[in-house]
């Protein structure tokens, strides 16, 4: 395949947002690699993964961007959100300041993103129901506020992480088709993010 072959491909983005220590990046690497561990680094700044997938028959790159939750970070966060089609929110059912902030976070998607962008809200850390405090209902009822679908999910079981994550690509890929491309889209900054190694 040549170069200009891999460049022309339609650039699917989406970003995993949500405070420090959530599980975002260890959901991406249960989604990527079918696997979890105690030994991931918190992330600093903004790293992704890269994927390939078909849709109707179309290969589509797929980018997976995970950013970091730390206020210090927010500002660099935002440029991000630009060309993205699709925002998962990630909250951990055992924090509640976590829960409190998901609205500020979806106020930061209104902030810089085009109005017709896919979002879905994670409740992660299912698999730690002892520790629970905030209900599924709970959950629910933010995500129907903010007009995202919620799932329940297990960064370490896997539980709901593939449904959570085809999910949101397939809406974003809907949208990538309805409203096209944003203005260079296929433009992206390498410098402040690292490359993960590509999801299989």
């Amino acid at each position: 395949m040549t170069q200009k072959e891999k460049t022309t491909k339609p650039l699917l983005k989406m970003l995993l947002i949500g405070n420090s220590q959530v599980g975002k990046s260890c959901l991406l690497k249960m989604f990527c690699d079918h696997e979890f561990s105690f030994d991931v680094i918190s992330t600093v700044g903004v790293d992704f993964r890269n994927m390939e997938r078909d849709f109707d028959g179309e290969t589509v790159k797929v980018q997976i961007w995970d950013t970091a939750g730390q206020e210090k970070f927010r500002t660099i966060t935002s440029n991000y959100y630009r060309n993205a089609q699709g925002v998962a929110v990630v909250y951990d059912v055992t924090n509640e300041e976590s829960f409190n902030q998901v609205n500020v976070w979806f106020e930061e998607i209104k902030k810089n993103s085009p109005e017709y962008i896919s979002t879905v809200l994670l409740g992660n850390k299912v698999d730690l129901e002892d520790e629970r405090v905030i209900t599924k209902e709970q959950g629910e009822n933010l995500a129907k506020k903010n007009n995202c679908q919620y799932f329940e999910v297990s960064a370490k079981s896997g539980a709901n992480v593939d449904s959570a994550f085809n999910k949101l690509m397939n809406s974003s890929y809907e949208k990538l088709k309805k409203f096209g491309k944003p203005k260079n889209s296929n433009t992206v900054n390498f410098q402040k993010g690292k490359e993960k190694k590509s999801c299989c």
